[in-house]
């Protein structure tokens, strides 16, 4: 099983529907921006966090980003 595939019968089993090719692009770039700037452990955790706050991937792509450069 690949990760499409995953996630598909994962987003199933939580009732909602798995990302496009584009949210999923972009899900990895918020992953590789946290885990670049900080440790690998921050990469699914920024994502969490963002859907948590109900923030779109793209802003929270720029947001991680202005944490790398503010710091």
């Amino acid at each position: 099983m690949n990760a499409t595939q995953w996630l598909a019968a994962y987003a199933e089993q939580l009732g909602a529907e798995a990302p496009s090719p584009d949210e999923f692009k972009a899900v990895l770039d918020l992953a590789a921006e946290a885990a670049h700037a900080s440790e690998r452990v921050a990469a699914p955790v920024a994502c969490w966090l963002s859907a948590r706050a109900g923030v779109p991937l793209e802003r929270a792509i720029e947001l991680a980003r202005e944490v790398e450069t503010a710091s």
